[in-house]
């Protein structure tokens, strides 16, 4: 895959499809650009060009020390579109890269088409923080991959569990052998903790937008996506079957609520 060197750093990327209108895709904390695993396809087959990428602090991208913010990570984004030449586009981004993606339209909303804010918040509030803060203590004692393997506890519906054994595993066996550095993980988790749009939202009232939780989400309680897009003037607020992790344990619900979004909403032809 190419690689930018933009906003001091490398930022790995893949940029397919050759259609009228892109989606630039936005990953979560520790995610690498093959999280759209399941999105890219069904992007694709409706014409879409689709940009994915590695934020800073994971993949094939640089991981310079931290802590990093929504702002920066934002700068990240807009450096590596502005390289490429993307102008007009639709931007999703999922959990921490929904927080990305509302800073992101926020300070350059005139770049976008659309904005889609998948399993994420305005802020933490007081649960998540919890959350985060013990994520950050048991990864700098006993490593991150011992955190990721919690992370996929909370990202899960029961049903998964039950029914889906292999997947579980093959998700399993991927946290237990990442290898992104502890300062790398910590400077990354400091823009979720951090994160707070709380009282500017209000300005995006001119993009269209949807904001899309997993009906079961407890890592991200859905109700805290649906106070995110109550702070958004005329946003839609949809769910979808599945817990934090739907885009990959339901991705044809996913893909059929975002696509069927994208469509609706831009000059997509």
């Amino acid at each position: 895959m190419p690689t930018a060197h933009v906003n001091g750093i490398e930022i790995n990327y893949e940029l397919q499809g050759e259609g009228p209108q892109t989606v630039v895709l936005i990953n979560g904390l520790a995610d690498e650009l093959e999280t759209w695993a399941y999105q890219v396809p069904a992007l694709l087959e409706k014409g879409f060009r689709v940009l994915s990428f590695d934020n800073r602090g994971i993949g094939k991208s640089s991981k310079p020390a931290g802590p990093y913010s929504s702002e920066l990570m934002a700068a990240d984004a807009k450096a590596l579109i502005d390289e490429l030449g993307i102008r007009d586009f639709h931007l999703m981004g999922v959990s921490m890269g929904g927080m990305i993606a509302q800073t992101y339209a926020l300070a350059y909303g005139s770049d976008l088409t659309s904005l889609t804010l998948a399993c994420t918040y305005a802020a933490p509030g007081p649960f998540c923080s919890r959350m985060f803060s013990m994520w950050a203590d048991t990864a700098s004692v006993m490593g991150v991959p011992q955190v990721m393997r919690d992370v996929t506890l909370w990202a899960f519906t029961l049903d998964f569990f039950r029914g889906r054994g292999d997947e579980l595993a093959e998700f399993e066996t991927a946290m237990r052998y990442m290898d992104q550095p502890i300062h790398a993980y910590l400077a990354q988790l400091a823009v979720i903790q951090e994160h707070d749009t709380t009282a500017e939202l209000g300005a995006l009232s001119a993009i269209p937008t949807l904001v899309l939780a997993g009906e079961e989400d407890i890592l991200i309680p859905t109700r805290l996506s649906r106070e995110l897009s109550d702070l958004i003037p005329g946003s839609t607020f949809l769910t979808t079957p599945g817990g934090h992790g739907c885009i990959w344990e339901k991705p044809d619900e996913f893909n059929s609520a975002f696509v069927g979004f994208l469509l609706e909403n831009g000059q997509h032809s």
